[in-house]
């Protein structure tokens, strides 16, 4: 389904549907984690989009999110859901903050960096992938912020069995104000 005709669509379905740009579509696969990450090109022209809630989100075409091909159902207990495992793949801030300063511009972000953070979409803790520009994303507002506990809880669903992997990365990529109520959680 083409995303021009999914615009007619009114209601829920309609802004999921836009968000993700295709019906049913997975989150886009990144490359995964590596040994040497380099600061990698950022989209041009984004633009935030504001929640219901008043929350911020990503520009959907600039930050669809992208997951990790090394998180699967099959190695939950070997990546997500073992302590320290978000800490081993996490690219190094010399990479992190250079990509900041590029993807602030942008999104058009004139605020301080210090105000913001360099988030990842879909969080390393459910899977995300570490450096893959479609999933890193100025958030505006400082860390902690609401998002981070939207992240903590969805992984605890998912590593305690109760949400599938796939099921928490749709929901939190195409909407993180609302990914809890959408998977149950």
């Amino acid at each position: 389904m083409k995303k021009s005709a999914i615009m007619v669509g009114i209601g829920l379905a309609a802004t999921l549907l836009v968000s993700t740009g295709v019906a049913d579509a997975a989150v886009p696969v990144g490359p995964g984690p590596s040994g040497h990450y380099v600061v990698e090109p950022q989209p041009s022209n984004c633009h935030y989009r504001t929640a219901a809630d008043g929350g911020t989100l990503p520009d959907p075409v600039c930050t669809p999110g992208a997951t990790n091909p090394k998180v699967t159902p099959d190695t939950l207990d070997s990546t997500i859901c073992r302590s320290g495992y978000t800490k081993s793949i996490r690219p190094p801030t010399s990479i992190t903050n250079a990509e900041k300063k590029l993807n602030a511009k942008s999104y058009d972000y004139t605020g301080p960096l210090s105000a913001a953070e360099y988030d990842h979409l879909v969080p390393l803790e459910v899977g995300g992938d570490p450096n893959d520009p479609r999933n890193l994303w100025v958030e505006p507002g400082a860390s902690p912020n609401p998002k981070d506990k939207v992240e903590n809880r969805l992984h605890q669903l998912v590593c305690d069995g109760q949400v599938s992997l796939q099921a928490a990365q749709e929901a939190i990529a195409t909407d993180w104000t609302t990914a809890l109520a959408v998977v149950g959680g």
